[in-house]
Parts: C-alpha cells; sequence; structure tokens
C-alpha cells in the first residue's frame, strides 16, 4: 500500500503542472513590481490550487489505505492508519 490510483496520479500531477506555471507567473510579478493586490490575489489562487490537490491526495488516501487497512483486519495497521490520518488532517491549515 502507498502508492496513489494511476488516475488519481495523473489528475494530480496535472494540477501540479498548472501551478507550477502559476508559481512562475508569480515570481515573474514580483520580478516586474506589479501591483501588490494582483500578486495577493494570485498567491490566493495558488493556495486553493495546492488544497484542492491536497484534497485530492486525501480522498485517495482514505479510499485506498485507509479502507484496504481496514478490510484486512490487521489491527495494528488499522490503529496506525487511523492515526496518520488524524496527525495529518491535525496538520491541515485551513
Amino acid at each position: 500500500m502507498g502508492h496513489m490510483r494511476k488516475d488519481i496520479k495523473i489528475s494530480c500531477q496535472k494540477r501540479l503542472n498548472r501551478i507550477e506555471g502559476q508559481v512562475r507567473g508569480l515570481s515573474k510579478m514580483v520580478d516586474e513590481d506589479r501591483y501588490c493586490i494582483d500578486i495577493i490575489t494570485q498567491i490566493s489562487a495558488v493556495r486553493a490550487a495546492l488544497r484542492r490537490v491536497e484534497e485530492e491526495v486525501l480522498k485517495d488516501h482514505v479510499a485506498h489505505c485507509v479502507e484496504h487497512a481496514i478490510t484486512s483486519g490487521d489491527k495494528g495497521d488499522q490503529r496506525k492508519k487511523i492515526a496518520e490520518l488524524m496527525t495529518v488532517i491535525g496538520r491541515v491549515d485551513r
């Protein structure tokens, strides 16, 4: 376990490539001394896009890794996956 489903991986990679372009655009905006509010608006857009990737990966993790631990009947693996999930949810900056 631990590998993303192929369709999710492809989707996330496409999103991350777009985000990478957005970040390069942000760097150019700063270099060009663009209006601060425009830069902040773009930063907000990048953060929102990253949150969507995060949500997609988290959903896949629950549907794939956590579900596998639950159906396996392995109590230790179940506790581990739930603890990991709670830790990462606690770190999510919302």
